[in-house]
């Protein structure tokens, strides 16, 4: 099976380049769809030349930013491989384990496969305490109402068969995307969901991290939303 990953972007002109370096040199068939979110930076700029050099790289603009849930949704739109892979734009995850997300996919199990930052053995950056309580109480949370019992939730890297990913219908704009997306691919019948341990090698804000205390408090209100009425 060939991979679509899917690359939200918003002013990482530090990390861009280096960050389709490591996607492009995982020893797996793909296309790269990087989905430039109106950024102001010199994002556009290495995009181009990206775009110019690598044939297997598409890159979509948006003239505004919209956030990362629309950047998802055009994205995905746009993917045709198998396999659909969400990455996001920094260095925090590693495109090494790809063939680990994948396994279960690839081994008949899975439909859906998670990469949980918090079981497995792999290396994780120590940062913020209330990120990973808000993280693990945000999972709780959606847990209770999907009747799931994954370990991170909020977690970027989310991997779907395509014809999964296709016909779940997105609303959210903005990181609501993860509860929001959790919620509907619950709704589909006999879909199988996987977690895979990963590494994590998160930024601090001072390295560009973007999400904040108000995005929590939105992800509460998605978790209710689409919890509580299924046809949202």
């Amino acid at each position: 099976m060939a991979l679509s990953i899917v690359i939200p972007v918003f002013n990482e002109e530090s990390t861009i380049q280096n960050l389709v370096d490591a996607v492009r040199a995982v020893p797996i068939d793909k296309e790269i769809v990087i989905v430039d979110d109106g950024s102001t930076d010199g994002t556009p700029a290495a995009l181009h030349i990206l775009e110019r050099e690598c044939d297997n790289v598409q890159v979509i603009r948006h003239a505004e930013n919209l956030g990362k849930g629309a950047a998802l949704r055009t994205g995905f739109s746009q993917a045709k491989q198998d396999i659909v892979i969400v990455q996001d734009g920094d260095l925090e995850y590693d495109p090494r384990e790809y063939q680990r997300l994948i396994q279960p996919i690839l081994d008949g199990k899975a439909d859906v496969v998670y990469g949980s930052r918090f079981i497995g053995g792999q290396s994780r950056r120590v940062l913020y305490f209330w990120h990973s309580m808000g993280n693990r109480l945000l999972t709780l949370l959606s847990n209770v109402f999907t009747n799931l019992n994954l370990s991170d939730m909020e977690t970027c890297y989310k991997v779907f068969k395509r014809d999964i990913i296709q016909q779940v219908e997105l609303y959210e704009n903005g990181f609501g995307f993860e509860p929001e997306v959790t919620a509907k691919i619950t709704r589909i019948p006999n879909v199988r969901i996987y977690e895979v341990g990963i590494s994590y090698a998160g930024r601090t804000y001072q390295d560009g991290k973007k999400i904040g205390w108000r995005d929590g408090v939105h992800a509460v209100w998605c978790i209710l939303k689409y919890g509580l009425f299924s046809s949202s």
